[in-house]
């Protein structure tokens, strides 16, 4: 029998606070913390009911066009009407619909009513690494739909170590963390990634910084499903939190993205400036931000995906089928030009955002994975195998679009790929003589 334990679905949107600070210590038994919890059986019985009832919907608009002749160019857009059926076909569609919705709605109170019944685990157990890889991954796809659905599944954001949450409030920081230091490092993950994924190959940057330079470590935990823009609003209030909370005197803050993290380290940074002078403290006090295979530029598969979209969407009878290219995530998009604000959308989707440089304030830093040796072109263009080396170095050739990283504070690590920068030895190198 599966074994299941209860979380408060209230720790699952990102509008929410940090959770709780859990019970201090004590000795006890060791447990294994279930693969699946109560949450995440009602969370994937609500995702599953939406996906039926959207792809009723897709089939019912396939069935609607091939139903009738195709409009003649220059006919006009056509109304919300055509993609439904009429008379009996159309009855059977809407049934289908609601018998769905009300199944799933019954499937979701009966796991809600049996989850206090399932609370068998130890939580003060770390959580389990690869169920929280699965949620992390499913957020980076349908982050903003499990948001907006409300769904348990969803992930708050959180500063986190070792997979706990960290109570914002001085005296619960000083409880976790004992031995803190003046010398803060925030840590950001990438897209469809979790902080427990800062360990690969035994190797975290984070812990070794803090042994080598006498670092504290604290890792941003959050759902990269939703827009680049709204996660940095919601982290420019959550770092004034932690800022206020340290228990120490901050002497040196310093920031470290993976990926789709330096855009939102970026994007909090920018808009914490943007708030009234003096209502935020801390963007004026990061003295560095380091950007690990960073698309400052966009990622070349994001926007290849969305080209498909656009072929998809010029076809009488396939256009339908572009929704499920659409079902990509606003985080996703947002990589497709590296964006960090939010802009209004164009007509295929293109959301137009305001150019934005490096905060005049930090320390910029840029690390490049490329897949080849020193001077190889292939290695150059394709970069990590995800980031092209010009886009992590902020390079672009339109002047305004340029980002710039000063020669001595950007490097690119060859014959490395996208994750690797994790783990890499040369990475390591470069943060503790940035950093040191």
């Amino acid at each position: 029998m599966l074994q299941c334990t209860w979380v408060d679905s209230t720790t699952a949107h990102p509008r929410q606070h940090v959770g709780r600070e859990p019970a201090r210590d004590v000795p006890h038994s060791p447990v294994t913390q279930p693969l699946l919890q109560a949450a995440d059986l009602r969370g994937a019985a609500r995702l599953t009911t939406d996906a039926v009832a959207g792809l009723t919907s897709l089939v019912e608009a396939m069935h609607a066009r091939i139903a009738r002749l195709p409009r003649r160019p220059g006919a006009g857009a056509e109304a919300p009407d055509d993609e439904r059926t009429r008379g009996l076909t159309g009855l059977v569609y809407e049934t289908v619909r609601g018998v769905t919705h009300v199944v799933g709605g019954s499937a979701e109170a009966l796991l809600a009513w049996l989850a206090p019944a399932l609370i068998v685990s130890d939580p003060l157990q770390p959580p389990h690494a690869e169920r929280e890889a699965v949620v992390a991954a499913l957020n980076g796809v349908l982050g903003d739909h499990l948001a907006v659905s409300d769904n348990p599944l969803a992930i708050t954001m959180a500063f986190r170590q070792a997979g706990r949450p960290l109570s914002l409030e001085r005296f619960a920081l000083r409880s976790r963390l004992p031995g803190a230091t003046p010398k803060l490092l925030v840590l950001l993950h990438g897209l469809c990634m979790n902080d427990l994924q800062w360990q690969r190959k035994g190797h975290d940057h984070g812990e070794a910084l803090a042994r080598e330079l006498g670092y504290t470590p604290v890792y941003l935990h959050y759902n990269s499903g939703l827009s680049v823009s709204t996660n940095g609003r919601i982290l420019a209030q959550q770092m004034e939190r932690l800022y206020d909370a340290w228990p120490v005197a901050i002497e040196r803050l310093v920031m470290l993205g993976h990926s789709m993290g330096g855009l939102v380290a970026r994007s909090a940074i920018q808009h914490g400036a943007l708030i009234q002078r003096g209502a935020l403290r801390w963007p004026g006090r990061v003295d560095d931000l380091v950007c690990l295979g960073t698309p400052h530029q966009g990622a070349p598969l994001e926007r290849a995906g969305h080209g498909v979209d656009l072929l998809l969407s010029a076809a009488p009878y396939a256009a339908p089928l572009a929704r499920l290219g659409k079902m990509r995530s606003a985080g996703i998009n947002d990589l497709r030009m590296g964006n960090i604000l939010s802009g209004p959308a164009s007509a295929d989707g293109t959301h137009q955002c305001p150019q934005v440089g490096l905060p005049e304030k930090t320390r910029c830093h840029a690390i490049a994975g490329s897949l080849g040796a020193a001077g190889n072109l292939k290695g150059k263009l394709l970069g990590d195998g995800l980031v092209p080396v010009a886009s992590a170095l902020g390079q672009h050739r339109e002047p305004d679009r340029r980002l710039d990283f000063i020669a001595s504070r950007q490097a690119v690590v060859h014959d490395t790929g996208h994750l690797d920068l994790l783990s890499s030895a040369e990475v390591h190198d470069l943060l503790r003589r940035w950093l040191g």
